[in-house]
């Protein structure tokens, strides 16, 4: 009995310096991994090159200025042609390589010297290229504009009258115009009123 017992003594030990050999081999070979490392310089140098931006706004020397202004019919407003009852300007843009610019035009109210409410005044958008006046922004009142949020593609700061936005992806340019006049459905009262109205333009490259 005494030397069975002898032998599963030996044979636990034998065990137990069969696993520490097995663990010491692991923990040898883990070492072995985590102290292997590898590096190679590189030889070729990849480049990016921006393309060249730029954004122009040019203003008409004449601005809209209709003094003792009635209200007058869409049809009246659409067809006022004399000096100082249009505002004509170019947005351009002159792009190298594949950049695309969102761009806003907006209308600013000029606060603290505007009686009229936003509801009294209509704004009248049209592009002038090849003299097409053709119609972008139809009749509308200001206070039913959407305004620009924080967060526009153009970067235009928010708060601002929306009259229309686009896109350029080549340089080039676009010519408009802008009639304002009085809303045929407001009521004029004794007293004189007015309405001023910045128009500014904002742009921003689109993310590549």
């Amino acid at each position: 009995m005494k030397n069975k017992k002898k032998d599963n003594n030996n044979s636990k030990q034998i065990l137990l310096s069969v696993l520490g050999v097995a663990i010491l081999i692991v923990a040898v070979v883990g070492v072995s991994f985590a102290a292997f490392s590898y590096s190679k310089t590189g030889t070729q140098v990849n480049t990016i090159t921006t393309g060249t931006i730029s954004m122009n706004y040019v203003e008409s020397d004449n601005a809209i200025n209709l003094t003792n202004a009635l209200p007058m019919t869409d049809d009246v407003g659409k067809a006022l042609a004399d000096e100082n009852q249009y505002f004509d300007f170019t947005v351009s843009a002159n792009i190298t390589g594949t950049t695309t610019i969102n761009y806003a035009i907006t209308g600013e109210k000029v606060e603290g010297e505007s009686t009229l409410p936003d509801a009294g005044v209509k704004v009248y958008l049209t592009d002038m290229d090849d003299d097409a006046d053709s119609e972008i922004l139809p009749p509308t009142k200001l206070s039913t504009l959407d305004k620009t949020a924080a967060s526009e593609a153009s970067g235009a700061p928010e708060g601002q009258f929306k009259l229309t936005t686009g896109t350029f992806s080549a340089t080039s340019s676009h010519k408009y115009r802008l009639r304002m006049w009085v809303a045929d459905d407001y009521t004029v009262t004794g007293e004189s009123q007015a309405y001023k109205l910045k128009v500014n333009v904002y742009g921003a490259a689109a993310a590549q």
